[in-house]
């Protein structure tokens, strides 16, 4: 095997090992807290700000759908094919040496994955950090939604501040499909 396929397939490799570490990470804290914390309970960690607080989410952000009994399974296979997708990006991603990118959409994938492995196994994603800033409550949250938001955030600063990264990356993918 030549040289350039073998440092691809390793970069690749390397890179769904992160995103498993992840989906492990984002899996024993939720596994904490569902042994832990009984459900609706809330822990108050720093007083009048941070609690970690059981909660069920049958949504997804903000709760969305989670009032629609059919949301879940709507929110499963949207998961599943955006999960796959930006699997599929990421060893193409981390194959072509775009280690930045790939950072992102390992992120990304751990995100859809470990909320996904939620909504299969139990119906719902357990949701637990929950901050309050005076009387408001941010919506409450789980590691994966930080990987998630994080990869995004990630994404969209690469695309605004990097342009010419990543518009030699867009273009990469271009001549891919062509």
């Amino acid at each position: 095997m030549e040289d350039k396929k073998k440092k691809m397939i390793i970069m690749s490799l390397i890179w769904t090992i992160a995103a498993i570490v992840l989906i492990v990470v984002d899996a024993v804290t939720k596994y904490a807290i569902k042994t832990n914390i009984e459900y609706a309970q809330k822990v108050e960690v720093i007083p009048g700000f941070f609690y970690l607080h059981h909660v069920r989410n049958t949504g997804s952000a903000f709760s969305f759908l989670a009032d629609q009994s059919w949301g879940i399974y709507v929110l499963t296979g949207f998961s599943l094919i955006v999960g796959l997708a930006i699997f599929v990006l990421l060893i193409y991603t981390s194959a072509n040496g775009y280690k930045f990118i790939s950072f992102a959409l390992t992120l990304l994938v751990a995100g859809a994955f470990g909320n996904l492995i939620d909504r299969i196994r139990l119906g719902y994603v357990v949701d637990f950090l929950r901050f309050d800033f005076g009387s408001y409550t941010f919506p409450i949250f789980n590691f994966a939604d930080i990987c998630a938001v994080c990869g995004t955030i990630i994404i969209i600063a690469t695309g605004i501040f990097a342009n010419k990264y990543f518009d030699g990356y867009l273009s990469s993918i271009r001549k891919k499909e062509q």
